[in-house]
Formats: C-alpha cells, sequence, structure tokens
C-alpha cells in the first residue's frame, strides 16, 4: 500500500504483477475507489485496438462533422488489467497518454485529466496468448509490485470478510484530485541533499557497468527513484531523504527495467538479485 501511495505522490505509474488471484485488481479498485477520482478499468484482450482505449472521431449526421468519442483513457486512474494479454500495437496506444499526459487522434492533441495514474495488472506465468511489454513501455512504470502470498491468518481473514459481501462495495472516497496536486507539490519540495542525490545516480549508473546486466538502467530511472525516495520520506513524516530510502526503493524502481544476460540466467541470478549486489556494493554517504 505504501509503495502504491509512493506512485500516487509521484503521479507515476504502477505495475502489478504476480500469479492469478492474489487481488491485484482488488487493491487497484480499491486505491481508486479512496481517491476520489475518476476511474476506469480496460480489460487488455488480444483482441483489443488502440481506439478502444483511446477513443474515436465519428460522424455525427445531425452535425454533419467529426465528434471526438473519448476512450476510458479519459479519466484519473486508469486499471489496465492484464495489459500484456494486448497486442504490441494496442499496448504503444498508451505510451503518449504515460509519459506526455495527452492523446493524440487524426493529429489532433487532447490533454488529460490531472492528476493522471495508470496501474497495471500483468501475469508472469503465462505465456501463451501473451505479448511481453516492450521496454519503452516498461521504463514508463515508476514501480512494480509483486504482492505475494498472504499468510495462514491473513487468508482467513479474507474468507470471513467475503463471505458478508464484496468489501469494496463500501469503499469512502478520503480525498479529492485537488488534494492529490497539492501533495504533489509537497512531494517536490522534500530536501534532498546533494551527497544523496549522488548516491541515486551512482546506484543507477552502476547498473550500466554490471557485467551480468545486458541493459541497465535510464535516466528516467534514476528520476523515478529520486522522485520516489521524497516520497517515501513524505510518507514517513520527514522533510528529507536518507540513503536509506535509496536502499529501500532500488529494488521497486529499478528491477523490472534492468535487462539480464544469457550468462546470467543461466547462472540462475534474477534481477532482484543484482540490484541488492549493486546497492550492497555501491558507497554509502555519510554525514559529515
Amino acid at each position: 500500500l505504501e509503495r502504491m501511495l509512493i506512485g500516487l505522490l509521484c503521479e507515476g505509474h504502477i505495475l502489478l504483477e504476480d500469479v492469478p488471484g492474489i487481488g491485484k485488481t482488488t487493491l487497484a479498485r480499491a486505491l481508486a475507489a479512496s481517491l476520489g477520482c475518476s476511474f476506469q478499468r480496460i480489460q487488455f484482450t488480444p483482441d483489443l485496438l488502440p481506439s478502444d482505449v483511446l477513443g474515436i472521431n465519428w460522424f455525427n449526421q445531425k452535425k454533419q462533422e467529426f465528434e471526438y468519442r473519448p476512450g476510458p483513457v479519459m479519466c484519473q486512474v486508469l486499471l489496465a488489467d492484464e495489459i500484456n494479454r494486448a497486442t504490441p500495437r494496442t499496448q504503444s496506444a498508451l505510451l503518449e497518454a504515460m509519459q506526455e499526459r495527452q492523446v493524440t487522434i487524426d493529429g489532433v492533441t487532447r490533454k488529460l485529466p490531472r492528476p493522471f495514474l495508470v496501474m497495471a495488472t500483468q501475469n508472469p506465468v503465462e505465456l501463451e496468448g501473451t505479448f511481453p511489454l516492450p521496454e519503452a513501455q516498461i521504463d514508463r512504470f515508476q514501480i512494480q509490485i509483486r504482492l505475494g502470498y498472504p499468510s495462514a491468518t491473513e487468508e482467513a481473514e479474507i474468507l470471513t470478510r467475503f463471505t458478508a459481501g464484496d468489501p469494496l462495495a463500501g469503499l469512502q472516497a478520503v480525498t479529492d484530485p485537488e488534494t492529490i496536486l497539492a501533495l504533489h507539490q509537497e512531494r517536490r519540495a522534500i530536501r534532498v541533499e546533494d551527497s544523496v542525490r549522488q548516491y541515486v545516480v551512482a546506484v543507477a549508473r552502476a547498473t550500466r557497468r554490471h557485467a551480468e546486466i545486458q541493459l541497465g538502467a535510464s535516466p528516467r530511472a534514476a528520476l523515478a527513484l529520486y522522485q520516489a525516495c521524497q516520497a517515501w520520506a513524505a510518507i514517513r513524516g520527514r522533510e528529507y531523504v536518507i540513503p536509506d530510502d535509496v536502499k529501500a526503493l532500488a529494488p521497486h524502481v529499478l528491477t523490472h527495467r534492468l535487462m539480464i544476460s544469457p550468462q546470467a540466467q543461466l547462472r540462475g541470478r534474477d534481477a532482484a538479485e543484482l540490484v541488492a549486489d549493486l546497492v550492497a556494493e555501491v558507497p554509502v554517504p555519510v554525514e559529515g
């Protein structure tokens, strides 16, 4: 939940990746219902077209002119459910919306409402009928979240909670879009000491020099980590970022962006393990 709030405070996008039935869609719907923002859900399938996401210009015979019919992307919180089931053509329809917060149809550009947050879910184990997200789109997700299986106590509580009905039906909004936009400004005011800023850069650059990483973190990834640390500090009630914030968030912000070399994969190494090694190796700044 805290990592979801990091994405919200940074107006970054969130990739929820785990096996089916863990509660990815439930978590995304619960957050959306709590924000008081306009919400749309798209179930991605192989036959979904870009126009089903962005909208279309249709000819109004009464007015004898074309009118824009908005697609579900014209909202403040968009849930892209099972995003890796859509074809690359449809996946790429979200690129402009995620980066520039706008959509262009027939040469006309329209701004999206703010705040704009994409929460996408995908199943990492299914291969049939799925299309892996391209690196350019993965890089636009600020943070990746894996929920994991609940404990035995938590699973028993789930059974009890859903016996009486759907808990989401009674959720009430606890904020509104204006407050969220104000929180974005508060997050930008969180102070980052120059040594900590250089530490963020050093961690990102270390991924580009590692022998087992074929594609390292981009400058966009470094910026995402920087902003995530500001949001994490704000959630923790601090007005400044500390190196431990960078250590805590680097695995969640950088792991999904890295491309591991085939040799490392054969040795059973994964991106999370490599990021943990890099964070342990890069010198940590200390107070003067």
